[in-house]
């Protein structure tokens, strides 16, 4: 089997990799809107789906692997930010509040889906304007739900605590990816 990953970011690429499977990168252009009356839980598993089913090249010795994440405070959802402006307002809003990341996974072959969400609760510290400027012009955060990296200097700085996988807040629930895909690659050298 072949894998592939429908994903243009350097942390899932990293993440994956780290898992030692095989991929390949593929890219997918598709509306990741959705319906505005979706529940917050399940807002990342839809858009996850709907980047697997805008893959049309699917073989039948390949695996397509999709992947979302949105972050949530109080039922508002925080996108990536378009700018500055919009990021400096999202990192206000988390200081000193405990807020969700949803990160939802889709396996998808040509007779098989599947869908699985992991959720982790992540709490700041307070974060001046200063420092939220200070990460902003540094980091550039325009890529990333909430405008912020768990990885970079906000996180390592401002999160007080996580309850739930570091690498679900980082951009791919690492252990959910194992679980389904070492059905198709086993990993090899384990002793038994």
């Amino acid at each position: 089997m072949k894998l592939l990953l429908a994903s243009a970011s350097p942390r899932r690429q990293e993440l994956l990799a780290s898992l030692n499977f095989p991929f390949e990168v593929v890219k997918i252009d598709c509306d990741e809107s959705y319906p505005k009356d979706l529940e917050t839980k399940n807002i990342a598993a839809f858009v996850a789906k709907t980047k697997a089913e805008a893959y049309h090249d699917l073989k039948e010795d390949e695996i397509l692997l999709t992947s979302d994440t949105i972050v949530a405070l109080e039922n508002e959802i925080l996108l990536k930010p378009k700018n500055a402006e919009e990021a400096l307002e999202m990192l206000k809003k988390l200081s000193g509040k405990t807020h969700q990341v949803y990160t939802s996974i889709c396996i998808k072959t040509i007779d098989n889906l599947i869908i699985e969400t992991d959720c982790a609760d992540v709490t700041m510290s307070e974060i001046s304007t200063e420092e939220a400027d200070y990460y902003i012009n540094n980091y550039k955060p325009f890529d990333k739900a909430g405008s912020y990296g768990i990885q970079e200097w906000l996180g390592m700085s401002k999160i007080e605590s996580i309850k739930g996988s570091y690498y679900s807040i980082m951009g791919l629930p690492t252990h959910l990816v194992y679980k389904h895909l070492s059905n198709y690659f086993p990993v090899k050298g384990f002793v038994i």
